[in-house]
C-alpha cells in the first residue's frame, strides 16, 4: 500500500531543458549583483559562508566567492549552498513575471488526483525548499505547491545516499515501504530502494527505458498506478 508519493523534479515532473536554459543562465546573470548588494542581508551572508568552507576557503573576498559561484553552476555542481543562492535569485525573475515552470501536460492531472485520492505528495530535489516551492507555485499550469505536503532538499542529505531517504521517511513518519519515488536517475531509485522504498524509473521523450533496468521503467505519470 503507498500512502506517500515522493517525486523528483528536472525530468521528472519537468524538463530538463527549463532549468538548464532559463533558471540557470538567469542566476548566473542575476548572480554577482545579488551577491554585491546582499551584504545586509543574513540570508546571503550565511549561505556565502557555507560556500566558502565547503570550498576549503580560510578567508575570502566577494569576488572571489562570486567566481566560485558561478564556476559551480556552469558544472551543475549539487550545493546546498549554491542551490539556496539560487533559489534567491529565481524569486526575483518568478514574481516578476519573467518566466514560468515548466510541468509536463501529464503531471498536474496525476498530482491533483493522487492527492484527491488522499495520497500525501513531497518533493525532493537538490533545488532548495524555497526553489522547490516557487516552482510549483509559478508553473505554466497554475500553481500547483498546494497540492504538496512538504519539501525536501539536500540538506537532508545527498541524493544519491541512501541514509537520504531513511531520513525523509522518518520525518514524514510513514514506513518506507508505503513510499513510492519518482526520478530520472538510476542511482537516485537505487538509494531510495537500498531505504526500502518503491521506486519508478521516469523516462521522459525522446529517451526510452534501458534494456536492463532495476526499477519499473514509465514514459509519464500516466502509467504510474500507485496501490
Amino acid at each position: 500500500m503507498i500512502d506517500v508519493i515522493l517525486t523528483d523534479i528536472e525530468g521528472t515532473t519537468s524538463s530538463i531543458d527549463f532549468v538548464k536554459d532559463v533558471l540557470f543562465p538567469f542566476s548566473r546573470k542575476r548572480l554577482p549583483a545579488f551577491i554585491e548588494t546582499g551584504s545586509d542581508n543574513p540570508d546571503v551572508q550565511h549561505w556565502l559562508q557555507v560556500a566558502a568552507e565547503e570550498a576549503g576557503f580560510v578567508s575570502a573576498e566577494r569576488q572571489e566567492l562570486i567566481e566560485l559561484l558561478l564556476g559551480w553552476i556552469d558544472a551543475d555542481r549539487k550545493s546546498t549552498a549554491l542551490k539556496a543562492l539560487q533559489g534567491m535569485t529565481w524569486k526575483d525573475g518568478y514574481l516578476a513575471g519573467e518566466f514560468r515552470a515548466h510541468v509536463y501536460a501529464d503531471v498536474p492531472p496525476h498530482l491533483r488526483a493522487w492527492h484527491e485520492a488522499g495520497k500525501r505528495l513531497f518533493v525532493y530535489s537538490s533545488g532548495s525548499v524555497e526553489a522547490q516551492q516557487l516552482f510549483f507555485a509559478h508553473t505554466t499550469m497554475g500553481d500547483l505547491s498546494p497540492l504538496f505536503s512538504g519539501w525536501f532538499d539536500t540538506g537532508v542529505g545527498p541524493k544519491r545516499d541512501a541514509a537520504s531517504y531513511r531520513a525523509i521517511a522518518t520525518a514524514i513518519g510513514v514506513p518506507a515501504e508505503r513510499i513510492l519515488f519518482l526520478s530520472d536517475v538510476i542511482e537516485e531509485l537505487d538509494a531510495a530502494r537500498a531505504a526500502g522504498m518503491a521506486t519508478t524509473l521516469v523516462v521522459r521523450p525522446p529517451g526510452q527505458c534501458p534494456d536492463i533496468c532495476p526499477h519499473p521503467c514509465v514514459a509519464g505519470f500516466d502509467a504510474i498506478a500507485p496501490g
